[in-house]
């Protein structure tokens, strides 16, 4: 377990939607179940290991938060934000081919684990590329979300790669495949900043309110 506390402070400058809250980097750890003090709700990030959630990240708070890690065997970590009124809990992204069968094997037990197993977690906002149909193991997390019944947000990724006329149909396309509902889906680019506001809104949502905090 790797546990260095680092406080981020406010993006003064920015107008990214959280550019105003400040962060701290609780740590990077490879349990499950590992507790966290004092307790808050808990907002899972997923998504394959190419789908931009780093850019996201970075967008929606308006400085760089998401850490990766090129170290072998430090794959299977969650890396763990608090914000004021809850945690953010950064998966490792899955569908990575350069890693060992034992690897992969500890990234799946892990991520199971959390899913299944973590009594504390709130919801789960899952991230997929706008630019692809969904892979036999975005089925597969999307299935394993289903049967935990966690509340679930998803982020279609990438928004700005394709032309408008195209996005919309690309985004119906995905409801349909992977049977989600559309007030569950927000569209995003972290290029042009679409959908982040209304993103950042349902992610506070989950917590108590900022101001109460």
């Amino acid at each position: 377990m790797s546990k260095h506390t680092e406080l981020i402070p406010p993006a003064q400058e920015s107008t990214a939607p959280l550019a105003h809250l400040p962060v701290t980097f609780v740590g990077s750890f490879p349990n499950a179940t590992v507790p966290l003090d004092p307790r808050l709700p808990e907002i899972a990030l997923l998504g394959r290991s190419n789908v931009g959630k780093s850019s996201l990240i970075n967008a929606l708070f308006g400085r760089k938060l998401a850490r990766v890690s090129n170290t072998p065997g430090r794959t299977a970590h969650v890396n763990v934000f608090r914000l004021p009124t809850f945690y953010l809990l950064d998966l490792p992204g899955y569908g990575f081919a350069r890693v060992s069968h034992a690897e992969q094997a500890r990234y799946h037990q892990l991520v199971r684990g959390l899913l299944q197993r973590r009594k504390t977690l709130s919801a789960v906002l899952w991230l997929l590329d706008i630019r692809h149909n969904p892979t036999a193991e975005d089925r597969e997390h999307g299935d394993l979300l289903v049967a935990q019944g966690l509340p679930m947000l998803v982020a279609v990724t990438k928004g700005d790669k394709l032309p408008r006329g195209q996005r919309h149909r690309r985004l119906a396309e995905l409801l349909r495949a992977l049977a989600l509902p559309e007030e569950q889906v927000q569209l995003t680019s972290s290029t042009t900043g679409e959908g982040l506001p209304e993103l950042a809104a349902s992610l506070l949502s989950v917590g108590p309110n900022v101001e109460d905090a």
